[in-house]
């Protein structure tokens, strides 16, 4: 066989996170006294380098390497690069989290790396074996991180029951592909995509692995009836790393989710649409309900994540370019909320000290009127509020659900998202109207501070003008799919 080099090119920012991952393991082993801080800035700079790379790599054109497994196109390239913002963002926020609670070890941030790694092999896969190990390089990872607090038993317990559940969802994934496979007799997406578009593929066989596909997709997004485990994991991980968690790997999954559906599948579309239809629906309600009763910050987050990734799913099953770019759109918007949101936990805990109550916000504008009013631009926008990134996501996704037929679904989305606004502005009134519980002057990094408050000026900026960014996801979704519905 011979090999051509110029796959390479297409997988070059893989193959340099790969390579720093090793190298960060070395040189973290005999460089024990400064082992932290050097972990810390190489990863960083491996991040910073990775988006130097896939920016420069950029193209509109869709590029199959490595025998059609490897795809480098516009979508994927625009996920990478807000997956490297997001690690980024939330390694800086983490890290003097972690540095209190000693928990600020090497180990961390190569898991970190592993983690995104994962992550930009799932976004380029065109192969469903090149996709699952993608999905299991991190997912593993993220096991480790859920539970790497040790000596905490809820971080231990939220580790275990993310790594049985996880690995359930998998199993789940994988019979779906292999009952892909089976129907149509090829693991590369384009070839599966031929031969159910020639009418080649065994038809029951095919629907009954879409739908254990359908429940793998729904479980790593954090969908209803798949969302059992993201309050516990969320509540019981060290806030550092549900940063994490809550950001870059929902990215990831909805990546997953194009390549399989939209790339793989359109052709029954119907099918999967209708299976996401009761999946979103089921989100948005549970989500919306289950959040007005919880007094845990992490907890109301995670219930309301829920609910999100139920409005990312009605862009996604409307089709056509406005639904699948509208998705894109929205959980861009949702990863920068969510990661400005958990920000805001790290920026009020402290050495033995957890933020996590809805309480802890009491009297915030007393002690800093600069964050509260930034975690009132994160409150507003996540519940859909004028003007702010938020609210032309759930827009853009609406409009698509109108465009496609589906009514009644954008009313429930609506009735939902007033019902959701009561836990939003439940903050804002702690945060403005109650006296504070707590007089402790905020400390924390200069850095963090100013990237967090970057991170919520941007979510106001950015509704004031969504278009740039909905233009590009257009575009995105315009060159990669050949969109139906």
């Amino acid at each position: 066989m011979n090999f051509d080099v110029s796959n390479l090119y297409s997988a070059t920012a893989e193959i340099f996170v790969a390579i720093m991952i090793l190298v960060i393991m070395l040189a973290t082993a005999f460089a024990r006294g400064i082992a932290r801080g050097l972990a810390y800035s190489c990863t960083q700079i491996t991040l910073i380098v990775a988006t130097f790379i896939t920016f420069i790599t950029l193209d509109a054109r869709s590029d199959f390497t490595f025998s059609n497994m490897l795809v480098r196109d516009m979508p994927g390239s625009i996920l990478k690069l807000m997956v490297y913002f997001s690690m980024m963002i939330a390694l800086l926020y983490g890290r003097g989290y972690l540095a209190d609670r000693k928990l600020d070890r090497p180990e961390y941030y190569l898991l970190a790396l592993l983690t995104t790694l994962g992550m930009m092999v799932m976004i380029t896969a065109n192969h469903l074996l090149v996709l699952y190990i993608g999905l299991e390089m991190m997912s593993l990872a993220l096991y480790a991180l859920v539970a790497f607090d040790r000596d905490s038993v809820r971080s231990t317990e939220a580790g275990m029951k993310y790594f049985v559940l996880g690995a359930l969802a998998s199993g789940l994934l994988l019979y779906g592909m292999s009952m892909i496979y089976g129907a149509t007799g090829s693991l590369e997406l384009l070839a599966v995509k031929g031969a159910v578009t020639d009418g080649g593929a065994d038809r029951t066989v095919l629907l009954f692995g879409l739908v254990f596909l359908v429940a793998g997709i729904a479980f790593k997004l954090g969908a209803a009836p798949f969302h059992m485990w993201v309050p516990d994991v969320y509540q019981g991980s060290p806030t550092a790393v549900t940063l994490i968690l809550s950001s870059a790997p929902k990215l990831a999954a909805f990546a997953l989710a194009m390549r399989l559906l939209a790339g793989a599948l359109p052709d029954i579309a119907g099918h999967w649409q209708t299976m996401l239809l009761f999946v979103a629906a089921f989100s948005i309600v549970l989500g919306n309900f289950a959040a007005l009763a919880q007094h845990n910050i992490k907890r109301m987050l995670a219930y309301s994540g829920i609910s999100h990734m139920g409005f990312m799913l009605l862009g996604l099953l409307s089709g056509g370019d406005t639904g699948y770019s509208s998705a894109m759109f929205y959980i861009i918007a949702y990863a920068m909320m969510t990661l400005a949101a958990f920000g805001m936990v790290v920026l009020l805990s402290r050495e033995g000290f957890e933020a996590e109550n809805i309480e802890d916000f009491k009297g915030l504008n007393r002690r800093n009127p600069w964050f509260a009013l930034l975690m009132l631009f994160v409150m507003f926008s996540m519940a859909g509020i004028p003007f702010f990134v938020g609210f032309f996501a759930k827009f853009s996704v609406l409009q698509a659900v109108i465009q496609a037929g589906y009514l009644w679904v954008a009313v429930l989305a609506v009735l939902m998202s007033l019902i959701g606004a009561f836990y939003y502005l439940r903050v804002v009134k702690f945060m403005y109207f109650d006296d504070p519980v707590d007089d402790t002057p905020l400390d924390a990094s200069v850095e963090l501070q100013v990237m967090l408050s970057i991170n919520g000026v941007s979510i106001a900026m950015l509704g004031l003008m969504p278009g740039t960014l909905l233009k590009w996801c257009e575009w995105a979704m315009r060159t990669a799919f050949t969109v139906t519905g």
